[in-house]
């Protein structure tokens, strides 16, 4: 692959996994707006998110000389975040059902 095509590849990446972590916080932040299926909702972009951001830090690693990683590992430390505070009202709802 070519450096512009993988630097082009990475972009799209990182701003993805951004994306997608931004509107997880969103409904983390305002559970109100999607009430049934949320925590799910949230916990599968967070993983979106760590998937995306992973696979532009290992494109770009691999492609890129110089490679700057940044963008990427805030997508990631942000991906973290949502599977984190998402997971734990997803238990809660879990228990909840089980009891």
């Amino acid at each position: 692959m070519s450096v512009d095509t993988a630097r082009r590849t990475v972009r799209l990446l990182s701003w993805g996994g951004l994306a997608a972590g931004v509107i997880g916080g969103l409904l983390i932040a305002f559970p109100q707006v999607l009430p049934v299926g949320g925590p799910w909702v949230q916990l599968a972009l967070g993983i979106v998110t760590l998937v995306l951001s992973f696979r532009a830090r290992k494109l770009g690693i691999a492609e890129i000389p110089e490679f700057d990683g940044r963008l990427s590992l805030a997508g990631a430390l942000l991906g973290f975040l949502v599977i984190f505070f998402a997971g734990q009202v997803a238990w809660g709802v879990l228990v909840a059902v089980a009891n």
